[in-house]
């Protein structure tokens, strides 16, 4: 018997780049010539509530950058966050196409992520041709490592705690599901995933 129904795989950092984090922000940061500061500060505010869909992109824009005139629009900026999304180097992208086309569980996506970009970053690199289910937390509400989010998860999975597999490249994330009674394994490049997937009976 194959050792798991579902595999979940954490996105940014695991098949991507991460999609909002601090270097792509500096990148951006940089592009636009704003303050870091000022930006990380409003940023810290807000990041929760668009992550969790509890705001759209326009509002956490103002409450980030647009409480002054600029002279570029809201859409430039939220255009340049997308722009820094690559594939990842040594990532586990060819990983979750191989078990795709095995065809011996489901797949799916378990992220922290806003929705522009999440449905951006889903769209661009096909990783929706691979998966079942996108449970990313702004359509879930919740984030990573909230407990609630791996509890959501199973409830929608509809599988058994422990024939759901979770793999992050952030140990308090894998933490988190292990406690919801989820295999966790921590992502730390494309060949030790392979080995740790070998010793787990998936490969």
């Amino acid at each position: 018997m194959f050792p798991f129904d579902v595999i979940l795989f954490d996105v940014g950092g695991v098949l991507l780049t991460n999609g909002w984090d601090r270097c792509e922000r500096s990148m951006v940061l940089d592009r636009f010539h704003l303050d870091h500061a000022e930006f990380e500060t409003r940023h810290l505010i807000a990041i929760d509530a668009w992550e969790r869909d509890a705001i759209s992109a326009r509002e956490y824009l103002d409450a980030t950058v647009f409480y002054a005139p600029r002279n570029f629009t809201q859409q430039d900026f939220l255009e340049a966050i997308f722009s820094v999304s690559t594939l990842l180097p040594d990532g586990a992208l060819s990983i979750l196409q191989e078990l795709s086309a095995s065809g011996k569980c489901m797949l799916g996506t378990l992220n922290n992520e806003a929705r522009e970009p999440n449905e951006y970053r889903l769209r661009r690199f096909d990783i929706r041709k691979y998966v079942s289910v996108t449970l990313s937390s702004c359509y879930l509400g919740l984030r990573k490592p909230q407990p609630e989010i791996y509890r959501r998860a199973l409830d929608i999975l509809g599988r058994p705690a422990e024939r759901v597999l979770f793999i992050d490249d952030r140990q308090e994330n894998v933490t988190g599901a292990e406690a919801g009674g989820m295999k966790g394994v921590r992502f730390e490049g494309e060949a030790p995933l392979r080995r740790k997937l070998q010793e787990l009976g998936v490969e």
